[in-house]
């Protein structure tokens, strides 16, 4: 009579398996005979606007924006107010629907933000220091072949030369400062629903720690995040790739070098996937630069990408953030007006404007195996 071990080891042999062979792939050599980490991957969590905030705001003297809300009531006389907010009784999240059509013949001023000139303009950073790195190459702001003249910052460890007008431009809106709801919103959704999660894969590491030259990979997931019993997410798990036409749907690359357990990487441009609020974008962001920490376990990473991003897919996000614009308090006319005075990379040829703007991102990762389609259908010969 088969003994109850016995029926054990034949029932996890599948999987056992499968997890040799997904080990072999992932390190590029024969398990046992593999150099450690000869592939390291990561899922990002939280992708969030580099924001450099003082204790008393000091960066925002004439204080943070007011809302669409707010223009819109301000705007009506003390009888029209009362009636359509009915003293107030009206949330502001269901005022949106009417408050967002204040265009001269009723249009939304988000999804058409051109049709007014909102007064005031929108308030906009005042300060001289900000996260992000150098992109155009000098430091005093001066129009370059790929840069329009624009005011740079200094980092908050006295390094001039900063490029970050995407903090410029939001740093003084409630919604995407700390704890504003913007982005926490986004980060929640692609956690619980899995969509347009990015992964980073780095490959020909000889040394974890230490190696001077290295590939940086980014995909898009189809898996969502796997989570323990209090919510928080797994690390190393496995996600698969997005894949089209037999090839990835995304993966673009840059080099770049470990050092005392830091990647550096850049500068290249790197198509990303992004899903929050609602809003699916492609965004290609031009010379990015990637600063990652790894923690000496490898579980986790955290640091900063920077580079231009494209303007017009950013103010298409944006324009149709819908209600979350409720709580975080901003303009769409005074905000687009703004973000086209601001952007400063990469002009065009015909107009002379920029087309990008700089920007600097806070990334929080956590390890994860990048499962590329070979290794899945090995994986599955071996479950049979």
């Amino acid at each position: 009579m088969e003994t109850r071990q016995n029926q054990m080891i034949k029932q996890f042999l599948p999987a056992l398996a499968a997890a040799a062979i997904l080990t072999t792939v992932v390190t590029g050599v024969a398990a046992e005979d593999a150099p450690p980490n000869r592939t390291l991957g990561f899922v990002v969590k939280d992708w969030m606007p580099a924001v450099y905030e003082s204790k008393f705001i000091d960066e925002c003297p004439a204080g943070l924006n007011i809302s669409n809300d707010e223009i819109w009531w301000r705007g009506l006389t003390k009888e029209e107010r009362s009636e359509k907010t009915l003293d107030g009784l009206i949330t502001t999240l269901d005022r949106w629907f009417v408050a967002k059509n204040r265009g001269p013949n009723g249009e939304d001023v988000c999804i058409n933000p051109e049709v007014i000139d909102d007064d005031p303009p929108l308030l906009t950073v005042e300060g001289a220091t900000s996260f992000g790195v150098n992109l155009d190459g000098n430091v005093d702001g001066s129009a370059t072949l790929k840069s329009c003249k624009h005011e740079n910052f200094t980092s908050p460890a006295g390094v001039p030369g900063i490029d970050n007008q995407l903090y410029r431009l939001i740093g003084c809106i409630y919604g995407f400062r700390d704890q504003g709801v913007i982005e926490i919103n986004a980060n929640e959704m692609r956690r619980t629903s899995g969509l347009a999660m990015i992964l980073i894969e780095i490959t020909d590491v000889d040394d974890a720690r230490n190696d001077e030259d290295v590939t940086v990979t980014f995909y898009r997931s189809v898996d969502q995040f796997p989570l323990d019993s209090s919510g928080q997410v797994l690390p190393f798990s496995s996600y698969r790739i997005d894949y089209k036409d037999d090839g990835p749907r995304y993966g673009d690359s840059i080099k770049g070098s470990i050092v005392d357990g830091v990647l550096q990487a850049g500068s290249g441009d790197v198509r990303l996937p992004y899903y929050g609020n609602y809003n699916y974008l492609h965004p290609v962001i031009r010379d990015m630069q990637i600063r990652l920490e790894i923690t000496e376990d490898g579980t986790n990473a955290q640091g900063s990408v920077a580079g231009y991003y494209d303007l017009e897919q950013y103010l298409y996000h944006t324009g149709g953030l819908g209600p979350v614009i409720t709580t975080g308090n901003f303009s769409c006319p005074a905000f687009f007006e703004a973000a086209k005075r601001m952007a400063d990379g990469y002009p065009d040829p015909e107009t002379g404007e920029c087309t990008h703007i700089s920007s600097a991102f806070e990334v929080n990762a956590f390890a994860a195996f990048i499962v590329h389609p070979d290794q899945t259908s090995e994986m599955e010969t071996a479950e049979r």
